[in-house]
């Protein structure tokens, strides 16, 4: 009994602290509720202010950023608004400049049409007097036949008739006082003229083609470049081709040679040697060398800077190179390159008048004289026209340039337009006063060409050509040709080469009698 109350009593106590345990446990499980309620409306409160005050934020930096853009947006608009204006001024101005000049054309056209009005007056009234003058003079003419009792013809023919005597006695003692004066100083004159016309002439020309003079600072530098025995002169010679002459000119030596532009190479060597004091033979001939490289690399400067001035575009290297060659050739005492530029500056004037070309014609202008640089001995052989025809054609030049090059001499026939244009500019800057000096074939037939017609006239014993032909010197025999008949052949033959020559300046035409009496005493 004890036990079972016992036990009842342990299960209730048991229950009721179980039951007191629940309680405890819900008591506590409220207030971590609450809690942790509490703490999620703090969370949510923070979230809302941080995401208000994010919100103001980013609104504030929109607001920022709209201001930016509208105030560059506004800036634009300025800029934009501020050309608009200045174009507009701009229009405004040319506007006005243009009605301005339109007012004075149309002041201009009226004052023209004024003038013109004037002279077609003026035109009418000179008519008028031209014709009142005709009929004047026509009836001033009728009363003169009937005085006279000539007509105008014949009063012509006897004017002229009188005129010509006049004239011709005029000539003649004109002529007599100059064969006095030729007399006294005819001896004279004449070496003065021959020795003149020797050195401005002979040596000019001999210098320029084939002979160049080095100038020293002192005669002692000459032993130098001769060298023990010779040996440095040598080493020239054989290095550059060039023939050194050492003579007794004071403070000079000659380069002689054919081909300038080995004269050249020697020139610059022995300016380098010179200079630098170290003449031996190895030494020559690295600076000839070097020398030889840099004349190569001016001439092709020379070639580019020529095509570049010309305008012309595309030309093959190797053809840059022989027009830079044409600087130191010469073609009768014509330096080639400045004759090829010649020629191309005519070639393209030429052409744009003739509606062909222009820069075809430069081109075939520049390049019709490149086979006068030969490059071989073979070269040598072809005719250059043909030679600067195979080059044009085996470095990619156009049929129409081939063409021209080689027929400005009629070595082939023509094909275009541009071949008889370049033959033209050719023939114009060859002949052209000053440019050529003249072939001595055609000099000396000219001299005698005078002589001749001297010699067509009765009583002429002999007769020379002197200075350089701008004199013929006549003597005639004393016994056929009197003194009056002597300056009337001087007036008659120089009418006679006026007629039938073609001659530079003018030909002094000088006639002499002389008259001899020898005796011999006994």
């Amino acid at each position: 009994m004890d036990l079972t109350t016992g036990i009842i009593a342990l299960a209730a106590g048991l229950l009721i602290g179980f039951l007191i345990a629940k309680m405890l446990e819900k008591g506590k499980a409220s207030k971590t509720i609450a809690s942790a309620k509490k703490e999620a409306a703090a969370i949510i409160k923070n979230a809302q202010s941080e995401g208000e005050g994010i919100k103001k934020d980013k609104i504030y930096q929109a607001k920022e950023k709209f201001l930016e853009l509208k105030a560059e947006h506004e800036k634009v608009i300025l800029s934009k608004d501020k050309k608009i204006s200045e174009a507009e001024k701009r229009t405004r101005d040319k506007e006005s400049q243009v009605s301005s000049e339109l007012a004075r054309n149309k002041k201009l056209n009226e004052k023209l049409e004024a003038q013109l009005h004037d002279l077609d007056q003026k035109r009418d009234f000179y008519e008028r007097k031209q014709e009142e003058l005709e009929k004047l003079h026509t009836s001033q003419v009728q009363q003169l036949e009937v005085i006279s009792g000539l007509s105008a013809e014949e009063a012509k023919a006897q004017l002229l008739e009188s005129l010509k005597e006049k004239a011709k006695s005029d000539a003649m003692a004109f002529l007599q006082t100059s064969v006095e004066e030729a007399k006294m100083t005819a001896q004279q004159e004449a070496k003065k003229i021959i020795v003149n016309t020797i050195q401005r002439i002979g040596t000019e020309e001999a210098v320029e083609n084939c002979v160049s003079v080095f100038n020293l600072e002192s005669d002692d530098v000459k032993g130098r470049i001769i060298g023990r025995e010779g040996r440095n002169i040598r080493a020239i010679e054989a290095a550059t081709g060039v023939e050194i002459i050492v003579d007794d000119t004071p403070e000079a030596i000659i380069l002689s040679c054919f081909d300038s532009v080995r004269r050249e190479v020697a020139r610059l060597s022995l300016h380098k040697l010179v200079t630098d004091g170290r003449i031996h033979p190895a030494r020559i001939e690295e600076i000839v060398r070097k020398t030889e490289k840099q004349i190569e690399q001016e001439i092709v400067e020379v070639g580019k800077r020529t095509v570049i001035d010309l305008g012309i575009h595309g030309l093959h290297p190797e053809l840059i190179r022989l027009v830079g060659r044409m600087k130191y050739r010469s073609s009768y005492g014509q330096n080639l390159l400045q004759h090829s530029r010649e020629v191309a500056k005519l070639c393209g004037v030429m052409a744009a008048e003739l509606g062909l070309n222009p820069k075809l014609a430069k081109r075939a202008g520049l390049l019709h004289d490149i086979g006068k640089v030969p490059i071989s001995e073979v070269d040598m052989e072809t005719p250059h026209a043909i030679l600067g025809m195979q080059w044009a054609e085996k470095h990619g030049e156009k049929p129409e340039v081939c063409n021209a090059i080689g027929a400005h001499h009629d070595e082939v026939e023509m094909q275009s337009l541009i071949a008889p244009v370049v033959q033209v500019c050719d023939a114009i800057s060859g002949a052209r006063p000053g440019a050529r000096r003249q072939v001595l074939d055609s000099y000396i037939q000219r001299l005698k060409d005078l002589e001749q017609i001297a010699f067509g006239f009765g009583g002429v014993q002999k007769a020379y050509a002197i200075q350089a032909g701008r004199e013929l010197r006549v003597i005639v025999e004393s016994e056929k040709v009197s003194d009056e008949k002597a300056a009337q052949l001087s007036f008659e033959i120089s009418q006679k080469i006026q007629t039938d020559m073609t001659y530079p300046g003018q030909v002094k035409v000088t006639v002499i009698r002389e008259t001899r009496s020898v005796n011999v005493a006994k």
